[in-house]
């Protein structure tokens, strides 16, 4: 579903990535790990098409990925750190919005349906969206994913900010998604909850990916021990 090819980025004599090479199948969870400054978000940005690399190539579902490109715009969907939505619409509509920006129209209650999927109460579906916690605005965002049938599921920092409890609801959704199908590409600082939603990991280092392991090799300990030393 998607693959990075001796993918590198080049900001004068910086050098953010160097000749990444990466592949996520279908349904699987790739968490990312690193720290600030490693290349996880430049990594996040070149597979949304908001930055070009300086060489190799990103593609996802076998498709180039060039700027503002429908091929595989259409295929992806992103949940930044902080959920950029508006906070004087409701949950029901703010995906109504997104979702017929992504071409695509719904009554109210299949955009309910999505919500619920999505883990999102119903009785706060109708509640403005400056109402709602850090979670539940994820859950939104997450339903706009759906709403769009992504394919692949980019997030950045997803579970920062969030408590025991919601973390924990945000990994059983993952969880069901990858299940489903879906491929999700998650950068994070997280480690233990990385262990508990990926089915693989990688450590970025200076731009590079130093290591890639699969979670069911892995327990929290191990891994942080791994990173630590990685680092």
């Amino acid at each position: 579903m998607l693959e990075a090819i001796e993918l590198t980025k080049s900001y004068g004599t910086f050098q953010a990535l160097k000749g990444l090479n990466l592949k996520i199948e279908k349904g699987e969870v790739f968490c990312l790990l690193g720290q600030n400054g490693a290349g996880k978000t430049t990594t996040i940005n070149i597979f949304l098409g908001l930055i070009q690399p300086t060489s190799g190539k990103a593609l996802i579902n076998s498709i180039e990925i060039k700027p503002n490109s429908s091929a595989t715009n259409k295929l992806i969907s992103y949940i930044p750190e902080i959920v950029q939505l508006y906070g004087n619409l409701s949950g029901t509509e703010n995906l109504e919005l997104f979702s017929r920006m992504a071409g695509f129209k719904y009554s109210r209650k299949e955009l309910g349906l999505f919500l619920n999927k999505a883990g999102l109460r119903e009785e706060v579906h109708s509640l403005p969206l400056s109402t709602y916690s850090k979670g539940m605005r994820q859950k939104v965002g997450i339903s706009i994913a759906l709403s769009k049938h992504a394919q692949i599921i980019f997030m950045d920092e997803p579970t920062s900010g969030l408590d025991p409890k919601a973390t924990s609801e945000f990994t059983l959704i993952c969880q069901e998604l990858a299940a489903a199908g879906t491929s999700i590409f998650m950068a994070t600082h997280d480690i233990f909850n990385a262990v508990k939603v990926g089915t693989k990991i990688g450590i970025m280092k200076e731009g590079e990916l130093v290591q890639t392991s699969l979670t069911k090799d892995l327990d929290a300990s191990v891994l942080q021990e791994l990173y630590l030393k990685t680092i």
